[in-house]
């Protein structure tokens, strides 16, 4: 970080006889969120790299090269991401006094669960002086679903910072410009004006920033958008419900300027990319590009449970280097999918949809959601019975419904006064923030860690594994995957979304409410902390291990065959269950 924001691997050496630019700095800083003990969660590496803070780098970096602030002006372009990073704070200030004041601290892609700790440090920025603006999904969803302006939007804005919402593109240039000029708005509201895609500046992130992540990744959206209307959902109120989709010659341009930092694996975070209407072209090219650099490039998808019936589309998916997919399974009750307007969910085609990504030997990763008004403690265990018995999926996640703002459940909610969690920290999928009409708030938080318990307990571990392996995959990722997803959610207590590789905890960094402890306390606790954690990892590690070992000594047996229920084609299940009957 700190080159000028046009500079790359094969530029050239700055021709030292040319007059020195004035310069106006921007620091891009993608916020983390508080854990329950008032800590920053942070990571040495970090496992979801931000596309936001890609998409700000990006165009920042374009505004440079184009010379938005003037021919003697540079834009020089610091980034951070706090899940695996410590934000200078003290350095990012006197740099930026050192240079007059001329800059722009900007807090980018700020989720609500994210947002108290972003008005902490924009807080510490504003006291030394300096502009700062905060932008995101909270932001913009307030702007856009709530009648007026939530106490805490407008404590950011007494504070003098300045509220963007709406995407960058085709704004973020006279973002800077404002700025420099010191002539910036209280507020910027785009949500009217979402841009096209085509030839908009590409997400982007430094190399430096990249390696911070584990495996080193890139990220884009090869499109924004989602036409359905799931009630829990704030992508249709922030990003729209039309399709904008980027050109394969942009994904393309991408792909080269990455590999030259040797980025390989990439996660496209279009919320439902089987809805991009460029889908095909994006793949083909691909594909192309693969076969003719023959690099194996990787990618992670997110799409909904009817992409299946695209024809061609998991084919194609998957000559494009598609190895993971993220699917919103959300529930396999037909009451809670009506509930929450979720009307594109068909149970029946579930196993259908699971098993043709099975068969290209592609991992499925799906989400699913406790809390729609019907569930109870005994429906949600036996409801993933269910789910353990009949659906092939690999990894699933689970999340508390939660009322995020910019959704209309939450709309919904706070138009007609109901109780609402008043912190906006815990709003992370993960906490319960709102009331439920057949559990208890301590119920639900039990049955969503009971959840996890029941999917990932060894008897189960064993099914997928030889899954895996009935589908000519390696039923070793299954291990890998059980110890980040299940082993970041039960000995580091934090959703594997937000998780990493060793988590760090920095004493001074602490929610300024809660008082900061003394290192002769805070020290020795952390040393617990690690080797409780660690240690218990390791026993979970040495028994999926030995499960690993056992499983693939059976599968590499000659004449070894392994069927069961949710492996059935779904017209065989169809004639097993008529029969029955």
């Amino acid at each position: 970080m700190g080159y000028p924001a046009d500079a790359t691997a094969t530029d050239p050496p700055m021709n030292s006889h040319k007059p020195a630019r004035h310069h106006f700095l921007v620091e891009l800083i993608k916020p983390s969120h508080y854990d329950d003990e008032g800590y920053v969660i942070q990571w040495v590496k970090a496992w979801i790299p931000s596309n936001s803070l890609a998409c700000l780098f990006g165009l920042a970096r374009a505004a440079n090269q184009q010379g938005v602030l003037g021919a003697e002006v540079e834009i020089g372009i610091e980034a951070y991401d706090e899940t695996n990073a410590v934000v200078p704070v003290a350095r990012i200030i006197r740099r930026l006094q050192a240079n007059g004041g001329e800059g722009l601290v900007c807090l980018v892609g700020v989720q609500s669960n994210q947002y108290p700790r972003a008005l902490d440090l924009a807080r510490r920025f504003r006291q030394a002086g300096l502009q700062v603006a905060i932008g995101g999904f909270h932001v913009s969803g307030c702007l856009a679903m709530l009648p007026s302006l939530p106490g805490e939007l407008q404590e950011a804005l007494d504070l003098g910072i300045t509220l963007f919402a709406g995407e960058a593109e085709e704004h973020f240039a006279d973002l800077l410009r404002a700025a420099y000029e010191r002539r910036l708005e209280p507020i910027y509201n785009f949500m009217a004006q979402l841009p096209g895609l085509q030839g908009q500046a590409l997400p982007y992130l430094p190399p430096e920033v990249a390696r911070r992540y584990a495996p080193m990744p890139g990220t884009f959206d090869a499109g924004r958008g989602c036409p359905f209307l799931c009630s829990f959902c704030t992508i249709i109120n922030v990003q729209g419900r039309k399709s904008r989709f980027r050109d394969p010659d942009d994904i393309e341009q991408l792909l080269r300027a990455n590999l030259a930092h040797g980025i390989r694996h990439y996660f496209i975070t279009d919320d439902n990319f089987a809805r991009n209407r460029n889908w095909e072209p994006i793949f083909d090219r691909i594909a192309q590009v693969r076969r003719e650099l023959g690099v194996k490039f990787n990618f992670t998808i997110q799409v909904d449970t009817m992409c299946h019936t695209l024809p061609g589309f998991v084919v194609k998916a998957r000559a494009a280097g598609v190895s993971r997919v993220f699917i919103g399974l959300e529930t396999v009750s037909a009451d809670n999918l009506k509930s929450a307007n979720k009307k594109q969910n068909k149970i029946a085609n579930y196993r259908g949809m699971l098993l043709a990504w099975q068969r290209q030997r592609v991992t499925t990763y799906c989400g699913y959601i406790l809390g729609f008004p019907d569930d109870t403690p005994a429906s949600i265990l036996r409801d993933i019975e269910t789910i353990k018995r009949e659906l092939p999926l690999d990894i699933l996640e689970f999340f508390c419904l939660t009322p995020l703002p910019g959704s209309a459940d939450h709309k919904a909610l706070y138009q007609r006064g109901a109780p609402l969690e008043p912190d906006l920290n815990r709003y992370d999928l993960e906490h319960v923030c709102t009331t439920h009409p057949r559990m208890t708030k301590t119920e639900w938080q039990d049955i969503y860690r009971q959840a996890w318990d029941s999917y990932y307990a060894l008897d189960h571990l064993e099914t997928l594994m030889r899954r895996a392996a009935a589908f000519d995959r390696n039923p070793k990722r299954i291990m890998e995957i059980a110890l980040e997803f299940y082993g970041c959610f039960k000995f580091e207590r934090v959703h594997p979304l937000q998780g990493g590789f060793l988590r760090r905890k920095v004493r001074t960094e602490r929610r300024p409410q809660l008082p900061l402890e003394s290192p002769w306390f805070f020290y020795p606790r952390r040393l617990g902390e690690i080797w409780t954690s660690y240690s218990g990892l390791l026993a979970y590690a040495w028994r999926v291990w030995r499960l690993y070992r056992r499983v693939r000594k059976d599968t590499e047996r000659p004449g070894y065959h392994y069927q069961d229920e949710a492996m059935a084609d779904v017209e065989e299940q169809a004639d097993l269950t008529r029969a029955g009957t």
